[in-house]
């Protein structure tokens, strides 16, 4: 384990994906939900909903990833019926499953879908805030009020960086091409997210690359089951 190693934080719902993360030694991501694949060293998870009572609303477990494919999730999961059965899934092998301790609590009940962090930042944190960086922060922010005016960007976090010169930032999917969103440097090719300017002002600049860009691209994003 280096400091510098990447983890990328998923949520659970069930005990019986937990059961697979557990016994059988897999997860599985929607492609949709990472587009730009799976990089990390260590999956971590976030364990949702009142079946995993006193454990619920935290990340209990971490694990090594081991292999990565992609398959239907008919093939995961036969049940042919299911609306997402020839959904394309990332189905990501994991080494034994250790607990985290302390769990990392969500006391702010901060919103989780994926999160990229550092096992630095993972062995330390206490709570789910402690995850992210400040830069992480401020693109979450825009990130969120994108999502509240209709825009369906990714997130790119600063545990990324070294494989993405873009990062932290934002890519939002036009007609005419991506436009990237970046806040560390003025990053070629990219609209500069600064943080010392006003949110508002920070969004319409975004709207007017974007519809330059031809408006962006509407896309359905299915949930992880």
């Amino acid at each position: 384990m280096f400091p510098e190693d990447r983890v990328l934080v998923g949520v659970i719902q069930t005990k019986r994906d937990l059961a697979f993360a557990r016994d059988d030694h897999w997860y599985r991501i929607p492609q949709a939900q990472m587009p730009r694949g799976v990089t990390t060293e260590y999956l971590a998870f976030f364990l949702s909903g009142k079946v995993f009572g006193e454990k619920s609303k935290a990340i209990q477990y971490y694990a090594p990833m081991r292999g990565l494919e992609l398959v239907y999730r008919k093939d995961l999961i036969p049940d042919p019926k299911h609306p997402r059965a020839n959904n394309v899934y990332y189905r990501v092998a994991l080494g034994d499953l250790e607990a985290k301790t302390p769990p990392i609590t969500n006391p702010t009940r901060r919103p989780i879908s994926f999160i990229y962090t550092t096992w630095d930042r993972f062995y330390q944190a206490h709570t789910v805030a402690d995850l992210y960086s400040t830069d992480d922060f401020f693109v979450d922010r825009i990130y969120y009020a994108l999502r509240d005016h209709g825009v369906n960007p990714v997130r790119m976090w600063a545990a990324e960086h070294r494989s993405d010169p873009f990062a932290p930032g934002l890519k939002i999917l036009c007609e005419n091409g991506a436009s990237v969103i970046a806040s560390t440097g003025r990053v070629s090719g990219a609209y500069f997210l600064d943080a010392a300017a006003n949110d508002d002002e920070i969004l319409q600049a975004i709207f007017k690359q974007i519809a330059s860009n031809g408006g962006a691209v509407t896309i359905n994003i299915p949930s992880g089951e």
